[in-house]
């Protein structure tokens, strides 16, 4: 009798296909890739490489929320106040500036703060009130949007000085500007979650919180920084946004809020907790930025790509199933 026969079929089958197939974030690649080749053949234009930089620099404001997200979703949180904390930053930054007389890269730093602290009001809410995330921050979610609209009274503020731009509209060595800062992000993001005590902290939480709590680990400071980050680069975002769009409108970043979770489920996060990757949310933005684009050059219309997106979201979350199925060996 051979050795293989006397393997269950389960650890055979774990044997003879590497684990790195298995992973979700390998699948999104593929479906990933398959989408490049069917709209690149679609429509000439998708796959040149001033379309492709276009994108990323389209995907910027996301993508910076969406990698401390990742660390919220982790841990079994969720921060739906984001793309309020983006409209609410958007308009102090043009506000302090233009109104209250701040030279401009003190208004910068002073809509990067008032981002840190409203991160910082949900988190200590959610620690110390025990307040769960989902009911503090649809509560911030409104009251933040108030503010920026109370605030701007339905005014613009336009005009800013040129060097601002650059962040915005400049390429850099040929690549877009907040492109190069996202890339940065990404990288010390994944190096944190990877590779350090507080990122194995997070999967420990997100897995059983309370188990996190009597091995002694500092559960509610690591919540309160990751939900002060998400607000800090929600206010960063913000920044980019409006030196990208050259004006500052109370409405900024609504909607942003189902992109970035959108885009961190797709990559293989658990809304659970305990499980997820900044790669595999890398992989989610490119694919909902990318079929987004890709679809409207095809012609097809908003609607229509909403649907497209919803149909290939509820698709990968099946194949993560799947795939968690297998990897248990069920």
């Amino acid at each position: 009798m051979s050795v293989m026969s006397e393997i269950p079929l389960p650890q055979a089958a774990k044997r003879v296909v590497p684990w790195w197939l298995l992973r979700h974030e390998t699948m999104l690649a593929v479906i990933l890739l398959i989408a490049l080749i069917v709209l690149g053949g679609l429509n000439s234009r998708f796959l040149t490489l001033d379309n492709l930089l276009n994108q990323g620099r389209l995907t910027t404001e996301v993508g910076l929320i969406a990698l401390p997200m990742t660390f919220i979703i982790i841990t079994g949180g969720i921060d739906l106040s984001v793309g309020s904390i983006v409209g609410l930053c958007a308009i102090l930054l043009g506000y302090s500036w233009k109104v209250f007389g701040f030279p401009l890269p003190l208004a910068i730093g002073f809509s990067l703060l008032v981002g840190a602290a409203a991160g910082f009001l949900n988190g200590i809410v959610i620690t110390r009130v025990k307040v769960p995330p989902l009911i503090m921050t649809i509560a911030t979610l409104a009251l933040y949007r108030g503010l920026a609209e109370g605030i701007s009274q339905a005014r613009s503020v336009r005009g800013y000085p040129e060097w601002f731009y650059f962040i915005g509209q400049e390429n850099l060595f040929g690549v877009p500007a907040q492109l190069w800062l996202l890339l940065i992000a990404i990288v010390i993001s994944a190096i944190v979650l990877d590779r350090t005590t507080f990122g194995r902290t997070l999967y420990a939480i997100g897995n059983n919180e309370t188990a996190a709590r009597f091995s002694g680990l500092p559960v509610d400071r690591v919540k309160l920084i990751i939900y002060t980050l998400s607000g800090l680069m929600a206010g960063l975002s913000a920044c980019v946004l409006v030196s990208r769009v050259t004006t500052t409108r109370s409405d900024m970043g609504i909607g942003y809020e189902l992109d970035v979770i959108a885009a961190v489920v797709l990559g293989g996060t658990s809304i659970f907790g305990g499980v997820g990757t900044i790669w595999g949310t890398v992989v989610g933005l490119a694919m909902i930025q990318l079929l987004k684009n890709g679809l409207a050059l095809t012609g097809v219309k908003g609607d229509a790509t909403i649907v497209v997106i919803g149909a290939v979201l509820i698709f990968s979350t099946l194949v993560a199933s799947s795939l968690q199925r297998r990897r248990d060996g069920v």
